[in-house]
């Protein structure tokens, strides 16, 4: 059998693959370039750590199971002994340890290489556990899980029991982040260790919190009914441990303009315009109007529009009124446009054909210049001998002729009458 590769070989492969694995490829190999897309969110080191071993794992229990043949067991033990921790198996997983476009992978495995190969080599027996001995002991990029920062302090509630269970702590088990306990909803508190606002104590006990929600427009409250009520959302009033809508619209809390009315909502308040008929009004319509506006009169308790042209003349010629909501306009009468503000009667311009501008003689002879254009065409096809046109043309030249007589047959009878 061939001898394996010396332990020597494995940092001159790695740094050729990652090379070769960073180089393009030939340009007809090149795929299309994918569609532009949001840049991702940068990982913290320590979780490119665990995703390399993570990886490195996989490729461990790939090639364990690649090696077993299924025949010689006796056989199979002693090669695969040696198989197990050889230089030839490292350098086979890491060879697939970082996809091709993983740069951060290629670049902290280039940097751990060695550490790498010392785990390999020296460290299994006595740290089975690569992600702690690599990513938490020697580089230093994580932390056990529960803690965070640079020192690995333990979260708000103890590595335990982060953020008592009902919260992330912000950098755990990485050796950055500040700590904080982002809660869930309805906890709150340094380490989640109350109630938030809204939000009752169902349940506690010394390692135990149930967060359960109030009646809808409780702030604070004993339990979950209407009347268990400690303290009220804004817009409310606690009136007998019950939370009671505020009426804004009959206080001074509600600040509405001058032309808008007030309108009560639950635990607030809407200011919506009046109608055009009101200047100010106490709600919707033309009926709820404080005083009307110009152009409006008061008709029974309703602001209706006054129709001007029933007393107003427009004072142009040719100009008629024509009545609007809250006023009128002067417009010009059919048939009529305005130009330099007045009315103008409108010109329709008459059809003018092509030959309009043509004296009768000048279009009886350009009559006979066309026919004659026609029955030369027709002769000369004629006189080849085809009997269609043939045809065609004896019968333009008896229609031409009736035509002729027929129009000029007065003017003849009447020529030969006087010896014309």
């Amino acid at each position: 059998m061939a001898s394996l590769p010396r332990r020597g070989l494995v940092r001159p492969l790695l740094w050729g693959l990652s090379l070769f694995l960073s180089l393009p490829g030939p340009v007809w190999l090149q795929p299309s370039p994918p569609p532009q897309s949001p840049p991702p969110t940068e990982l913290h080191p320590c979780h490119t750590c665990r995703g390399l071993v993570d990886s490195f794992n996989k490729g461990l229990e790939r090639t364990i199971r690649d090696n077993f043949g299924g025949g010689n067991t006796a056989w199979e033990e002693e090669k695969l002994s040696k198989y197990k921790d050889s230089e030839t198996r490292l350098v086979e997983v890491l060879e697939s340890v970082c996809g091709k476009s993983d740069f951060e992978c290629h670049r902290l495995l280039e940097l751990s290489e060695e550490l790498v190969e010392s785990w390999w080599f020296h460290k299994q027996q006595e740290a089975p556990d690569l992600f702690q001995w690599l990513c938490s002991d020697s580089l230093k990029l994580c932390c056990p899980s529960g803690t965070f920062g640079p020192s690995c302090l333990p979260c708000p509630g103890g590595a335990e029991k982060p953020c008592g269970g009902h919260g992330r702590c912000e950098g755990e088990g990485t050796r950055g982040g500040s700590g904080h306990c982002d809660c869930q909803a309805g906890y709150g508190g340094e380490a989640c260790g109350q109630c938030g606002l809204g939000y009752f104590e169902a349940e506690r006990n010394a390692s135990h919190l149930v967060c359960s929600a109030c009646f809808g427009p409780c702030a604070r409250c004993s339990g979950p009914e209407e009347s268990n009520c400690l303290q009220c959302k804004k817009g409310w009033a606690l009136h007998h441990l019950k939370c009671v809508d505020i009426d804004e619209c009959g206080t001074e809390r509600a600040s509405c303009g001058p032309d808008q009315f007030c309108v009560n909502t639950e635990g607030s308040y809407e200011c919506r315009d009046c109608a055009k008929a009101c200047l100010g009004c106490m709600g919707a319509g033309p009926g709820r109007c404080k005083k009307c506006s110009p152009g409006y009169q008061q008709v029974g308790s309703k602001c209706l529009d006054v129709d001007e042209c029933e007393t107003e003349v427009c004072p142009g010629e040719h100009e008629q009124c024509e009545n609007t909501e809250g006023s009128y306009r002067c417009v010009c009468a059919e048939g009529y446009k305005q130009m330099e503000g007045v009315c103008v009667k409108e010109q329709i311009p008459e059809s003018a054909g092509f030959f309009s501008e043509m004296t009768e003689d000048e279009l009886v002879v350009l009559q006979q210049m066309f026919f004659g254009v026609i029955i030369c065409a027709l002769a000369t096809l004629a006189a080849k001998g085809d009997l269609v046109f043939t045809a065609i043309f004896i019968g333009a030249v008896a229609a031409m002729t009736g035509y002729w007589l027929s129009e000029r047959s007065d003017r003849v009878l009447e020529g030969f009458i006087k010896g014309r």
